[in-house]
């Protein structure tokens, strides 16, 4: 039975922190979450859950806190074996798992795995904030490498990996990548020969990658996700891999990741990294990533193909509306990533829109200098929101055409 993605769900009461951050007159379209419902079987595992009334600790085999006795949950890691087999041709095995709250944490957890106080870290740009502050909290140094921009043939923007930058901006102190594929905020799946550049590069320079592949379920159209572990066993060997349900099916809230570390030195370092700071995911997080592995694909298939034509309705609106505004075409994620920079704003332009449109979106500053004059709009809501939003953006430009 097809699932319905446009009804409107009240979540201003639901101590929602995307529907409360601003007022009761603003659209939000800031964060990257969903406002549709998970799979049914997500919410009726939970539910048993809560029915059984006992909500006491809990970990599954691989987590730091883990007495390794064999009862702690294996089917989780037997569920995630099976679906990086399946949708990879990724063999692992469950010894490779390590399992967080979350994916920031994850990314947290290598800057202070891998080498030193004062080593850097190194990352693309327009770059994710909490990436970008992953190593400052952890006391490395930054470095960045521009993805290189440009136009496609039909006047939508485009980003690729830039590897004279990506080599140009490494250096003797750098030992950690921190790689986010597909990539936030401009949704860009890295195709095989930009991974094995950037593999090849950490391999000649003996930097640790720490891929975060959050979105890597939500690849649109016939785009295909590569896990850069993949590429060669040296390349896995020398890399961690941070994967999570909570963008694919829509349950950032329950709190799960899994690290996938298959050089067990490097498990060891990282996990060692965690002790007495990162928990373990507890039984909720558990509960709802093992239904939603286990039953959630008929979901995930139909929700891509809403967040496709929702994409598609949005680039549409503005190529025709709104000119002088560029989008992107995201072949993953369901963010849309929008230059502003030709519309001559005379203010940042989430500020702009925020004040005239009532329309909260992603400051592309927060993303860097490379996001100045971008804004990052989330299409993963009902086509009635996306719509009333972008008509409202439309009307705020009127000034300024």
């Amino acid at each position: 039975m097809p699932h319905d993605f446009d009804t409107h769900f009240a979540r201003r009461e639901s101590d929602s922190v995307k529907w409360n951050l601003y007022g009761a007159d603003v659209l939000p379209l800031w964060i990257a979450e969903a406002d549709f419902k998970p799979p049914q079987a997500v919410t009726d595992a939970l539910a048993a859950r809560v029915a059984h009334g006992i909500f006491g600790y809990t970990a599954a085999i691989g987590h730091a806190s883990a007495p390794g006795a064999g009862w702690e949950l294996p089917a989780i890691g037997e569920v995630i074996v099976e679906r990086m087999r399946r949708l990879y041709d990724w063999d692992i095995t469950t010894d490779d798992l390590v399992y967080l709250p979350g994916v920031v944490a994850g990314f947290n957890v290598a800057c202070r795995s891998v080498g030193q106080i004062g080593d850097a870290v190194l990352m693309h740009a327009p770059c994710y904030g909490p990436i970008a502050k992953a190593p400052d909290n952890q006391g490395r140094q930054s470095q960045f490498a521009l993805l290189r921009e440009g136009i496609d043939a039909s006047g939508l923007r485009t980003y690729r990996h830039d590897d004279d930058a990506f080599g140009a901006a490494m250096d003797a102190q750098t030992r950690l990548f921190l790689l986010c594929n597909p990539h936030n905020p401009t949704g860009r799946a890295f195709d095989r020969a930009e991974l094995t550049a950037m593999a090849n590069r950490c391999i000649a320079n003996g930097v640790v990658i720490c891929s975060d592949e959050i979105h890597c379920e939500l690849m649109l159209d016939d785009a295909t996700h590569i896990p850069i572990a993949t590429l060669s066993p040296q390349i896995a060997q020398q890399t961690i891999t941070l994967m999570s349900p909570s963008k694919t099916f829509n349950i950032p809230g329950l709190g799960f990741c899994v690290a996938i570390i298959q050089n067990p030195v490097l498990r060891a370092q990282y996990v060692a990294a965690m002790q007495g700071l990162v928990a373990s995911p507890q039984i909720f997080g558990y509960t709802g990533a093992l239904a939603a592995y286990q039953h959630g694909d008929e979901w995930l298939r139909e929700v891509l193909e809403y967040y496709q034509a929702n994409r598609e309705y949005a680039i549409g609106f503005i190529r025709q509306y709104m000119p002088q505004l560029i989008p992107n075409r995201a072949e993953a994620t369901y963010l849309l990533w929008i230059d502003c920079r030709q519309a001559n704003l005379p203010t940042n332009p989430k500020e702009m829109f925020l004040s005239h449109a009532k329309v909260a979106l992603g400051d592309g500053s927060a993303f860097g200098a490379a996001g100045d004059g971008y804004i990052r709009l989330t299409f993963a809501t009902q086509r009635s929101v996306l719509q009333q939003a972008l008509e409202a953006m439309y009307v705020a430009l009127q000034p300024y055409s």
